[in-house]
């Protein structure tokens, strides 16, 4: 037996793990590291599970190609031959923006998946990039982009010092935290109370975060922006402000919220006038406060307007930039992300629909308008770096059914899912065990100053290559030099372009010293640790990779501190309030207020031991309350009439589901886990528990305009108990009139 320790690589948690395993290298035993000075030992069930997911059986060891509707074993050289030859045909026959690129949620947590990113992309040349971005979160970054000058300058609730915290759209009990590193949050929030403080959760469901809350409100899915709106015109009529920055805009913000007061608002959201003057009073009477929000409240048609609104309540109340409010956290790296010019998006246009892109990339809920419509720069072949699409997309099976008509298609996936099944060839990565760890972005959002390197635990087996190396030969032939060329010579490439930013950047520790002899001193086994060792040493912290090997349990950076000046890169050199985009939603919002709301909206909902469809094939994390059913309230359920089962259909679909009562819901609300509907693959577990794609339902005609984020909350439903007919229903009476471009 031996013990090891790493960090977990699962959700946005960023929790130190004590591994145990016996000579065969079989992990015998996963708990908490508690002498991580950030986790301090917490664990969760997903984290628990990590030998069983390591050691899946199901997962692929092997490359797959599909010939003639079969799949067939192949070695790597004859894999990568494929790619290739189905890349080559498309590019030369078609052009580069045939070609289409999809990053996955699981790049996020491994080295390779963050540091090849770019790289590939670039070497496709194609505008055609997508990523789940547009998925959860890219109304944040576009937020902050026009907010701050920066789409990646997030800042984050202080938990450890604040004295009130209002959390919107998020379930932080249940998911660990979202673009909030913060491992045992449910624990953080209860040291909250503990200290005095008050916590307040706005949510269409009583989750188990809302459990732990001093207050617990209903609102109206979809409708956060409203309610933050009248939060904001109470703090500004009411002098409620105290601001303590350089802000642009302020009179135009006054302006714009003159249309949303609590008395206007309220009928939209569903909370009582009273209650909005209240929040506002509290959070500006508070010693600190912070608001936070999430994927609720992101993935809606508003999500932009929500999310700018959440930071403008955090700056008018004197709570950003300063401890016990919302914070900047500094990494142990050199800031990649930092702009160099001010931040907009829209540089480029999709074809079909002309979304504008957002971080360079396109939203995903034009992929299938891309694949379908002919004519110049139809997207033919694909390249999906473990993206699940057919189950985490807007319109699942319109998607499916465009991924049937490619020409060719590449998935890096340890498994053959719904949606790596319609691809011609498929890269397994090795084992979890068996990479090295860094969690690039996760370590920009924790609520304290924190890094750990995990080393690789078990070594390659005959037959397997690493990740870099798969996504290394991947970009190679991307850019035209072939299947054989040495991923080698990429590294040495990206190293170089790190290293030589480092010699010329002023005020650098590296300044004006000699490329080569800055690279003898590099220190790993791989392009990506030489790559982190670099970034490591342009880091503000002096850190090296040396440092974080002698740290096994990782080092404590200290508390967030003060440093708005360092990520503000907006042309005013201000925190803009009311930026042009951002203030254009305000029409939007005020055209929404005077249409009459559905009877009936859906909702997704985060399940403690799922991680959208990743976990299902873990038998531990199946089964319980991990189950795939519709929350709907009990009082709902006795007003139509429903059984045990219910037919709910969209504009966009109908699925039968489970009907499961639950008096923690919103009456008129119901909720459906998102990530199911697992079918037709290798994963046993997962499709005896295979649920339902509540994609089916999604519409992605419909998307936060600013962001081309997808919507997947607020969604207009029917519910028809089992055995009615309905063929009389007019779908179109279903959908939300929208003024996203169609």
């Amino acid at each position: 037996m031996r013990t090891v320790h790493r960090t977990c690589p699962l959700c946005d948690a960023v929790c130190g793990l004590r591994l145990t395993l016996d000579d065969t290298g079989h992990v015998t035993s996963v708990k908490g590291d508690p002498d991580d000075p950030f986790s301090k030992g917490f664990i969760c069930p997903k984290g628990a599970s990590l030998g069983r997911l390591d050691e899946d059986p199901d997962r692929l060891r092997t490359p797959l190609v599909r010939r003639d509707g079969e799949w067939h074993e192949a070695t790597w050289d004859e894999a990568f031959q494929e790619v290739e030859r189905g890349l080559k045909n498309v590019i030369d026959t078609y052009g580069r923006d045939a070609v289409a690129a999809y990053f996955g949620n699981p790049t996020f947590h491994t080295m390779a998946g963050f540091m090849y990113r770019m790289p590939l992309s670039q070497s496709l040349g194609t505008r055609n990039i997508y990523s789940a971005g547009t998925i959860d979160q890219m109304p944040k970054h576009v937020s902050c982009g026009y907010m701050f000058g920066n789409a990646m300058a997030f800042p984050v609730p202080d938990l450890d010092r604040t004295d009130y915290l209002l959390v919107l759209g998020a379930n932080p009990a249940e998911s660990n935290g979202s673009l909030c590193a913060a491992p045992d949050f449910p624990g953080r929030l209860k040291a909250l109370r503990k200290r005095g403080g008050k916590l307040v959760v706005v949510d269409p469901r009583r989750t188990r975060t809302a459990d732990l809350a001093d207050e617990h409100l209903f609102v109206r899915p979809g409708t956060d922006a409203f309610l933050l709106f009248g939060i904001v015109q109470t703090l500004l009529a009411e002098n409620l402000t105290s601001i303590d920055l350089e802000v642009e805009g302020l009179e135009d913000l006054r302006r714009l919220a003159q249309d949303f007061t609590p008395q206007i608002v309220s009928p939209v959201c569903g909370v009582p006038v009273e209650t909005i003057v209240r929040l506002a009073r509290e959070l500006a009477a508070a010693p600190t406060a912070a608001v936070y929000s999430r994927i609720g409240a992101s993935t809606v048609e508003f999500g932009t307007a929500a999310q700018w609104l959440v930071d403008t309540i955090n700056i008018l109340t004197g709570n950003l930039d300063r401890p016990g409010g919302v914070m900047f956290t500094k990494t142990a790296t050199v800031d990649l992300f930092r702009p160099s010019e001010p931040y907009s998006t829209g540089h480029f246009h999709s074809r079909v629909r002309e979304l504008p892109e957002s971080n360079g990339e396109l939203p995903v809920a034009t992929l299938a308008d891309e694949i379908e419509t002919p004519g110049e720069g139809q997207v033919r072949a694909l390249v999906s770096i473990a993206g699940n699409l057919v189950l985490s997309a807007p319109g699942g099976p319109r998607l499916e059914r465009a991924l049937e008509s490619l020409d060719f298609m590449v998935c890096v996936d340890p498994y053959l899912n719904e949606t790596t099944r319609h691809a011609n060839v498929i890269l397994p990565p090795p084992r979890i065990l068996q990479m090295p760890h860094y969690d690039f972005l996760l370590l920009t959002v924790t609520v304290r100053n924190y890094t750990r390197f995990s080393p690789a635990i078990l070594p390659l087996q005959p037959g397997q290559l690493s990740e870099a190396e798969i996504m290394a030969r991947l970009t190679l032939i991307a850019s035209g030099q072939g299947a054989d060329a040495d991923p080698a010579g990429l590294d040495e490439f990206i190293v170089g372009q790190l290293l030589a930013g480092a010699t010329q950047a002023p005020g650098s520790p590296y300044e004006g010293m000699d490329v080569a002899e800055l690279r003898a001193t590099l220190q790993g086994d791989s392009g990506p640790e030489l790559m982190l060792d670099t970034m490591l040493r342009m880091g503000g912290y002096g850190l090296s990779l040396a440092d974080l090997l002698a740290n096994p349990h990782g080092i404590d950076l200290g508390p967030l501190q003060p440093r708005l000046a360092e990520v503000l890169t907006t042309a005013s050199g201000r925190v803009e309030l009311a930026p042009p985009r951002l203030a254009e939603e305000a029409a939007r919002l005020r055209d929404r207020l005077a249409v009459p709301p559905p009877e009936t909206l859906l909702i997704g909902r985060r399940q403690l031991r799922s991680l959208n469809s990743w976990l299902h094939n873990v038998p531990t994390l199946t089964g319980g309350s991990n189950r795939c059913t519709l929350h709907i309230h009990p009082d709902d359920v006795t007003r139509l009439g429903l059984g045990e089962q219910v037919l709910v259909r969209s504009a966009s679909g109908e699925l039968v589901v489970p009907v499961e009562p639950n008096d923690g819901i919103m009456p008129g609300v119901v909720s459906l886990p998102h990530g199911w509907g697992h079918a037709g693959t290798r994963q046993r577990n997962a499709s005896e528990h295979a649920g339902v794609n509540a994609n089916t339902l999604t519409d992605e005609s419909v998307i936060d305009v600013p962001s081309g984020n997808a919507v997947f909350n607020g969604v207009p439903v029917t519910l028809i108990p089992i055995g009615f007919e309905s063929d009389e229903l007019d779908l179109t009476q279903l959908r939300v009139p929208s003024s996203a471009p169609a």
